[in-house]
């Protein structure tokens, strides 16, 4: 006898009326070398309310990998899309940059480990990638604190910065 999987599971009226979501807010701090654009990610703060925390050297990992991921993503993955064609035009490594230790800030995460006693007996609730959510915007956030410009297009390359400060 084998596991059912397509019936639906009964929620029950504390489950109806409450929801279960993992939140996290990213801080961010950036360096930017005024005359070549250089952006470094100085410092990191995330929090994060998961519920109860069930194993905090695992959860805390999970949230280094996503920053070091939304490192990656807000300041040097680029993936060139010839869109004539659909084909990307950087399709070997050496050109595709990913972040390395001297990349990476001291990060520090921050749990609020209070167990949500409506979602399940444990009080736990998911993890996951939700450190990386909002990272990419708070990087961007940082950028604009420090330099003035806005920019909307990841990654945020010095190419973006020195272009728009050309502009003002």
């Amino acid at each position: 006898m084998g596991l059912d999987l397509s019936r639906e599971v009964d929620k029950g009226p504390e489950q109806e009326a409450h929801s279960g979501k993992s939140f996290c807010a990213n801080f961010v701090e950036v360096r930017v070398h005024e005359p070549t654009g250089t952006v470094r990610v100085s410092r990191v703060v995330s929090a994060l309310d998961v519920g109860r925390v069930l194993n905090p050297k695992t959860a805390r990992s999970q949230v280094y990998g996503s920053v070091v991921w939304g490192i990656g993503m807000a300041l040097l993955e680029e993936a060139r899309l010839d869109h004539r064609y659909g084909r990307f035009v950087n399709n070997q490594l050496a050109e595709y940059h990913v972040p390395v230790s001297a990349d990476v800030p001291d990060i520090d995460v921050l749990f609020i480990d209070e167990p949500d006693p409506h979602l399940n007996p444990m009080g736990a609730k998911g993890l996951g990638e939700i450190g990386l959510i909002g990272f990419t915007a708070a990087v961007a956030n940082a950028v604009y604190h420090a330099t003035g410009q806005r920019i909307r297009e990841l990654p945020i390359t010095p190419d973006k910065l020195l272009k728009g400060s050309a502009r003002s």
